[in-house]
């Protein structure tokens, strides 16, 4: 009976007013005496080294969502970014390749105009519109013709030398033989020496040649080849090709001289139309020719 008493007791224990009264006191003690003494400095340290991990347990899946949802998001928007620049980069290289083309083209205009300075011949410049497909012939469309005064066996040049000759005109276009085509030939001497001969094309655009010299002939690798000026179509001095290559072989009584041409016939865009080239008087057999035609027509007339 006594011990159904006391386990009675004990079971019903303090009201809950009373436990709250007594934990609210207990505490203000011990905020008291921690902020006075400092007395449970060392038992917080304690209690926060063994909390630490359970606290990080906790917030590991938030931050390992956060970091999921960071990296996703970097991720993406570098490929954005990435994807931009590269755009940009083209773009960039366009304009690039765009402006080098421009600075060129300016550079080559800006010689061009140098020219009529140093040779005394009247020029037009024009423009290159056609190539010829066909890589057999070496020729060329400008966009000047007969309404620009263009004729038939001008020269054409770009800032360095002799490029070619006009061979058919048209309304507002003419066609151009370059240098290098198989069935052109340039008069020219050597400039180291004064020797003449004729230059021929080779078929390829980076290639003439030098035929019928003597293998004695005192030609060399390097020298320049200018124009004579002696068949009153191109204007002497004009630079032509420059001597590459000498075969000499005792066998045969020509050396065989390989040259390259000196001009941009493959390169640039503007070129010199030379005009107004000064008539030479015309050959002696022409004029005998023509003074035998009139001793011929005098005979008949005469009984």
């Amino acid at each position: 009976m006594d011990s159904t008493r006391s386990f009675r007791f004990f079971k019903r224990g303090p009201s809950a007013a009373v436990r709250l009264l007594f934990f609210v006191v207990l505490s203000l003690i011990l905020l008291f005496v921690d902020a006075r003494f400092k007395y449970l400095e060392s038992a917080r340290a304690v209690i926060s080294v063994i909390v630490y991990p359970f606290q990080r347990l906790t917030t590991l899946p938030g931050v390992v969502w956060q970091e999921v949802g960071v990296y996703f998001d970097t991720q993406s928007r570098l490929i954005q970014e990435n994807a931009q620049l590269r755009q940009q980069h083209s773009v960039d290289m366009a304009q690039l390749n765009l402006l080098q083309v421009l600075q060129g083209e300016n550079t080559q205009l800006h010689n061009l105009l140098a020219v009529p300075q140093r040779v005394n011949y009247p020029m037009q410049m024009a423009e290159i519109l056609y190539v010829e497909r066909d890589i057999f012939k070496r020729k060329l469309v400008l966009n000047k013709g007969a309404q620009a005064s263009v004729q038939a066996g001008q020269v054409v040049m770009d800032d360095i030398g002799i490029v070619g000759q006009v061979t058919r005109v048209y309304p507002w276009l003419s066609e151009v033989t370059l240098l290098t085509d198989k069935d052109h030939a340039v008069p020219v001497q050597i400039l180291r020496n004064g020797i003449r001969s004729v230059v021929f094309g080779s078929g390829d655009i980076g290639e003439l040649v030098l035929r019928y010299m003597p293998v004695s002939s005192d030609i060399q690798n390097g020298d320049v080849l200018v124009t004579s000026g002696i068949d009153g179509t191109y204007p002497a001095g004009l630079p032509v090709a420059k001597v590459i290559k000498i075969e000499r072989d005792p066998v045969y009584p020509f050396a065989r001289i390989t040259c390259a041409p000196m001009a941009g016939v493959d390169r640039h865009r503007y070129l010199m139309i030379v005009s107004g080239l000064p008539e030479l008087p015309p050959r002696p057999e022409d004029e005998v020719s023509a003074a035998d035609q009139v001793k011929g027509q005098n005979k008949r007339k005469s009984p």
